[in-house]
Formats: structure tokens, C-alpha cells, sequence
């Protein structure tokens, strides 16, 4: 399937809220981005998918002007990260995996401090921090210390400062990583409104499941490439085959089967389009090697075998999503950058 990006321009002739040309990224000897090619159109969410490693954060962090590429082009709206960038930033919100809110201040002074970074005049600013706080299940909280949240709230908190000034285009990088089920749901229900009032949205997450609660359209990146681009629909038609996955204790026999197999440690996986009417002559194969088998898995055509077969590796969590938590943990594991801009992007909403 073809990774290459739609024309530049909507059909009314408007650049699109993002639009990445050959970028490319290195750190040291480490390619983070390889050439990636990449536009999101108004009121469009893309489910930003890949392994640890795969380049997602850095991606998020290049566009916010965090970062620089070392070729390509990046631009927001038609504005050049690179020429322009303050202009840039201004068009769009950024919350980043680390939580970027400070302990001791109350919600609502967290809000409007990044209110007035933004340069909202106070009107406004006590209109917009309303309008973020309703929908995100903090206007009751406006009060309190953020320090004294749990780790869901304050993702909350954190995401809502990357929307008060209604940017155009939203990245979140992970943004539900570690936290509770109902913090899961009041975000992925706000991120669809944002999208179908026209807000472009660039969400990365390891839970595959949550790409399918958001109708999200779908970028894969492995090892810093983009090697799929399209809706759910399209990539499972095209590269969604099904599969029996076997896990044994030591290492995995050998196997005689009319399919294709391939091994990954102690796993094995027998690619059939019917998996399931497939699974009893795969067991019969495995003759006195039986008793090793800890673990059988029918996988029929979806997001996780799309997933697998472009990548040769699992998501974070199934489809199943995140579980219940506080904690505020970080999922990515890109290349770092220099550990001061590790700190800035931490703190810009």
C-alpha cells in the first residue's frame, strides 16, 4: 500500500493543518525519521501508531518546534516550522507524554497561566478555561492544588492547557498512558468533538483499540519510517491477514503446515486468511511438541494483525486499551534528545 501523502492543498485550495515532506532526524548514528511523508486534513484524526523506538515522540516534538530535522520540510497551516516558527506554535497545541503542570498551583492558576502564554486577555481566558474544563471533568476541581490530583486528573489538567487557545492542530503524544478509564473515555469523547468542529488531530497511542473509539484514521511508523498510511478499513483489506499464534515453553518445533509461518523467541505464528478453521490442523502438526504449548491465540483480521504483520511486533496493550490506574506512566521510548529539550518539551502544553 502506498505511503504517499495526499496532494498538499484541500480542494478549496487551503494548505492542510500539517503537512511533513522528506523529513528526516537522526540522532548521532541513530535514524529516528527516514524520509517520512505525511498530511493530516481538517477535522481529521490520525492514530499515530509504532513500536518504542519508532519515532512518534520525536515526530510530535519536530513539529512543536522543539526539535529541528536534519532535511525535510514541516509546515502548520502553510507555515514553515522552520522559517517561521513562533507562528508556527501559535497555530497549534501540543501535550507531550510528560505531564508539563506544576504541583503547586491550583488548576484553574495551571490554566490560566498557559492561558495568558498564549496571549489571551482575561475574558477570554476565564471563557475558554470554562469551555476546556467542562468537557474534561475539571470544573470541579478549579480550586484545588494539582499536586493533590490523581495521575488521571492531572492528565487531564495537562491536556487542557494544549486547548485553550483552540489551536487548529493538536498533537498528543500518549495521552492516556497510565491513566483511569474514565479519564480514557472523557478524553477520547472530547478529542472526536474537537475533530468534528474541524480541529486536526495527530494522536499517538500504543492501545490500538482506542484508534477505533476515536474512527481514527490510521500512520504507522517502524523504525522511522512511515510504512502505512490509511482509514482502519483499508489497512486490515490490505495487510490485516489472520493468524494462529502459538507460545511454547523453550524454544518453538518445528512446524508442516500449508501456511505461511513465521517465529519471533518463543512464539509462532501460522498466517491464515481463516485462522480459526485453520487452528485444529495446526495442533494436529505439532505431534509430542503439544505439551510445551502454554498459550493459543486465534487472530482474525484487525488493527493488531495489521500491526503485527507491518512490524513484526505487538502494540503496548491489545485492543482491550489502557487499564485502570493513577499513575502517569510513559509508554515511548524514541532516541532522546539532549536532556534540556527533554525538560522544555515536558513543559509546554
Amino acid at each position: 500500500m502506498s505511503t504517499d501523502p495526499p496532494p498538499a492543498t484541500a480542494p478549496g485550495g487551503a494548505p492542510p493543518p500539517l503537512a511533513l515532506r522528506g523529513v528526516c532526524k537522526r540522532y548521532g548514528s541513530v535514524t529516528a525519521l527516514d524520509d517520512v511523508r505525511l498530511d493530516i486534513a481538517e477535522g481529521e484524526i490520525v492514530g499515530l501508531l509504532g513500536h518504542n523506538g519508532a519515532g512518534k515522540t520525536t515526530l510530535m516534538s519536530l513539529v512543536a518546534g522543539l526539535l529541528r530535522p536534519d532535511a525535510g520540510e514541516i509546515e502548520v497551516l502553510g507555515v514553515s516550522t522552520a522559517r517561521e516558527p513562533r507562528r508556527a506554535r501559535l497555530r497549534l497545541g501540543l501535550a507531550p507524554q510528560e505531564l508539563g503542570v506544576y504541583p503547586p498551583l491550583t488548576v484553574e492558576q495551571n490554566l490560566r497561566f498557559f492561558a495568558e502564554l498564549a496571549g489571551l486577555r482575561r475574558r477570554e481566558a476565564d471563557r475558554r478555561i470554562e469551555e476546556a474544563a467542562e468537557p474534561l471533568g475539571l470544573a470541579g476541581l478549579l480550586e484545588r492544588r494539582v499536586g493533590g490530583l490523581s495521575g488521571g486528573e492531572q492528565r487531564r489538567v495537562h491536556t487542557a492547557m494544549a486547548l485553550l487557545h483552540r489551536p487548529r492542530l493538536l498533537l498528543l503524544d500518549e495521552p492516556t498512558a497510565g491513566v483511569d478509564v474514565e479519564t480514557r473515555a472523557r478524553l477520547i469523547a472530547y478529542v472526536r468533538e474537537l475533530a468534528a468542529a474541524g480541529t486536526a488531530v495527530c494522536y499517538s497511542t500504543h492501545y490500538l483499540g482506542e484508534v477505533e473509539d476515536l474512527q481514527a484514521s490510521v500512520a504507522v511508523l517502524d523504525h522511522g519510517r512511515l510504512v502505512a498510511r490509511g482509514t482502519l478499513t483499508d489497512l486490515v483489506r490490505d495487510h490485516g491477514d489472520g493468524a494462529v499464534e502459538l507460545t511454547f515453553s523453550g524454544t518453538p518445533p518445528p512446524l508442516r503446515v500449508p501456511w505461511p509461518v513465521t517465529r519471533t523467541d518463543d512464539v509462532v505464528r501460522v498466517h491464515a486468511r481463516e485462522p480459526h478453521l485453520a487452528a485444529p490442523e495446526v495442533l494436529a502438526a505439532l505431534g509430542d511438541s503439544l505439551p510445551r504449548l502454554v498459550n493459543l491465540r486465534v487472530l482474525r483480521p484487525s488493527l493488531e494483525t495489521v500491526f503485527l504483520a507491518l512490524t513484526g511486533e505487538r502494540a503496548g496493550t491489545t485492543a482491550s486499551g489502557p487499564q485502570s490506574g493513577g499513575g502517569s506512566g510513559g509508554g515511548g521510548a524514541d532516541p532522546k534528545p539532549p536532556a534540556g529539550r527533554a525538560v522544555e518539551a515536558g513543559r509546554h502544553g
